[in-house]
């Protein structure tokens, strides 16, 4: 079952969307990443041409969508919806969010995925997992030390470019993914919650 959460207080008639209750001072939930309306960790990762990025570098004018994914070298689920992404790339840049996938993966399998599908957005490496353990978005399920220690739960997380966690959508099981389709008007409910 999808978990999803969103700031935005608007009306949302077609999806199934639960509006975040005030968070306490804590910075991640007990059943898995961030909380909304707390400031998001501090980002750090390396794009898929080894360049290092902070988040000013990942943010549109109104901030960053953030998908995590598991690996765009070996997961089938991942690479679906890494194409299926490309879709919206555009409408979420012109609403001034700028679209990021991050997976554990080393940049040269990333870096080949996106060349071979053109991809437009941003492509990033977390080998270390570091931003997947900082989001609090570790799939705990996977034995340590296996190919798979490491990943994460497939989520997306939205940031304004305050640096403020705006929502989030999380799946638990790997096969199933936050729908691309409804980012869009997603981010355009965000947009109209933003402090001016």
């Amino acid at each position: 079952m999808i978990k999803i959460a969103l700031a935005a207080t608007a009306l949302i008639i077609a999806a199934p969307f639960a509006l975040a209750e005030e968070a306490a001072p804590a910075e991640m939930t007990a059943s898995g990443g961030p909380v909304i309306g707390v400031p998001a960790p501090v980002f750090a990762a390396v794009t898929s041409t080894e360049e290092a990025v902070d988040f000013a570098a990942i943010s549109g004018a109104n901030g960053a969508v953030i998908v995590f994914s598991r690996s765009l070298d070996w997961c089938p689920y991942c690479k679906k919806q890494a194409l299926e992404l490309e879709d919206v790339a555009d409408e979420l840049a012109a609403a001034g969010w700028d679209l990021s996938l991050i997976t554990y993966d080393s940049p040269e399998p990333l870096n080949a995925f996106g060349l071979e599908k053109e991809l437009t957005y941003t492509l990033l490496s977390d080998t270390d997992s570091a931003m997947i353990d900082a989001f609090n978005l570790r799939n705990t399920d996977v034995t340590p030390g296996s190919r798979f220690d490491g990943i994460p739960y497939p989520a997306i997380v939205f940031v304004s470019a305050d640096g403020i966690v705006r929502g989030v959508q999380k799946e638990d099981g790997y096969k199933t993914r936050p729908p691309t389709e409804g980012l869009p008007q997603l981010v355009a409910l965000l947009n109209a919650e933003l402090p001016e």
